[in-house]
């Protein structure tokens, strides 16, 4: 046994002495994680890496453009992560309960469902970016600068929905590596085109948005040929659930169930969105290094929640897989074991981000008078992040229950009665002042958190899953 697998043993053994997680459980959760957990790394690069071009390149007032720009991109994502949340726990439990050609279903409707939500948004986008972006900033060089990355970077959404509805489908099944290659290659295409635009094109933020569309499309081309079920390299990477046109094309009944459980997914991260535009807007009455700031530790956070794409997801799949066959006991094993391994993963690294903040915060700025306030930014945003990592295992495991109504009430109650008020305070109070934005950056995770623990330890969600299971359709 090599060194490797050894240590790796050794923590097994210790995870499961310290009552964290059974160590079977342990690698079925670790084989769906890892990848899911590198595709989040890879995809929030992307963000990551344009932020900090332009940063570097032009200065805060790019950065604080990107970020009202990103408020955008990302209210869009979340509605399409909403309805891929939907197919993934559809896909998983049909899947898991033997039923193929109904999980294929799902994915043929989650696909239109898909282009018919991302054509009209992208046209939106890249027609009125001038006006959007005025919406939330007064800065004439930050409404410039992210009016021009929302027009150049809108097309890249309507294949940022299917990339999602792709990888979903390929989690549900238990395949997280496919996905994990197909979008670390295409971050990998993103950083160098975006660098290859700013850099060597001189194109400023219109070579990052650039870079970003091109990449995108490129992982939509990509995925399309497993997705058709059609095999990669060495006869890997078909979809067992392939998109393809056979009939019925709409299933009506099962339609209603895709609506049922995206509905309230969509909506909770739609609620997710739309409360960064009045926090955006708070912040931008302090000025644009203080919109780049938060701008700064919101992506921090996102770049450290990655490790929640891959436990959220194996708590989706793993529990839809588990009520699939019936075995509600050990799905809810498997869900809080997941619950408690993320929580202990999340304490570590935001010890490791709070430590170093400040070189942290320097990668995206470089004048010392705005690298303090990113900083604490990027402090604020490591004590987030273990609560919103909690909460992505929690709500990924309900979410595979097909509960899905209770966290998007939760992050209504995070946002919008806890959050924002705490901003607010913060332009009415001077003694508050900016610090209102650094305790809401704290309370729109950790409220959510609480209520979808309080939920998941009643075991309500566990008969809600039953009327989702393939035996509800017979």
């Amino acid at each position: 046994m090599s060194r490797l697998r050894r240590v790796g043993s050794a923590l097994a053994r210790a995870l499961a002495g310290a009552g964290v997680i059974d160590e079977e459980r342990l690698r079925a959760t670790t084989d769906l994680a890892w990848p899911r957990i590198v595709t989040g790394f890879a995809i929030m690069s992307k963000r990551t890496v344009d932020l900090a071009l332009v940063g570097l390149v032009i200065g805060p007032t790019a950065v604080a453009g990107l970020t009202l720009a990103n408020a955008f991109w990302m209210l869009a994502k979340f509605v399409a992560i909403g309805l891929a949340g939907g197919t993934v726990a559809l896909v998983s439990q049909n899947y898991g309960g033997g039923d193929d050609d109904r999980a294929a279903a799902v994915v043929r409707l989650s696909v239109v469902l898909a282009g018919a939500l991302a054509v009209p948004t992208v046209a939106l986008y890249a027609l009125a970016a001038d006006p959007l972006i005025g919406l939330l900033g007064d800065d004439p060089d930050s409404v410039r600068h992210g009016a021009v990355y929302l027009a150049v970077v809108a097309p890249g959404l309507l294949f940022e929905f299917l990339n999602l509805i792709a990888s979903r489908t390929y989690a549900g099944v238990g395949d997280t590596l496919t996905p994990m290659v197909v979008r670390a290659g295409g971050a990998l295409a993103n950083i160098a085109l975006s660098a290859t635009f700013v850099l060597g094109f001189d194109m400023g933020v219109a070579g990052a948005a650039l870079g970003t569309a091109l990449a995108t499309a490129l992982v939509t081309v990509v995925f399309s040929w497993g997705m058709t079920g059609r095999t990669y390299l060495r006869g890997r990477g078909a979809s067992p659930v392939p998109l393809t046109l056979s009939r019925p094309f709409v299933d009506v009944d099962l339609l209603r169930q895709i609506g049922r459980v995206s509905s309230p997914l969509v909506a909770r991260r739609a609620a997710q969105g739309l409360v960064v535009f009045p926090l955006l807007a708070i912040a931008a009455t302090f000025g644009p290094v203080a919109v780049a700031a938060v701008g700064v530790g919101r992506q921090v956070r996102e770049l450290v929640g990655s490790f929640s794409w891959g436990f959220s997801i194996a708590a989706s799949t793993l529990v839809g897989q588990e009520l699939g066959r019936g075995a509600e006991a050990e799905a809810e094993a498997y869900g809080a074991g997941i619950t408690r391994l993320s929580a202990l993963v999340y304490v570590v690294a935001a010890a490791a981000v709070f430590a170093f903040a400040a070189p942290i915060a320097g990668v995206f700025v470089d004048d010392p008078a705005n690298l303090s306030l990113s900083a604490d930014f990027v402090r604020v945003a490591a004590v987030s992040v273990v609560a919103l990592g909690v909460d992505g295992s929690v709500s990924g495991a309900l979410r595979g229950a097909g509960d899905t109504r209770v966290p998007f009430l939760a992050t209504l109650a995070g946002a919008y009665l806890a959050a924002l008020p705490l901003a607010w305070l913060g332009t009415v109070l001077p003694a508050l002042g900016v610090a209102g934005l650094l305790l809401a950056l704290v309370a729109e995770t950790v409220v959510p958190m609480a209520v979808n623990l309080r939920r998941f330890r009643s075991n309500r969600w566990k008969a809600v899953s039953r009327e989702y299971r393939p035996s509800a359709g017979d």
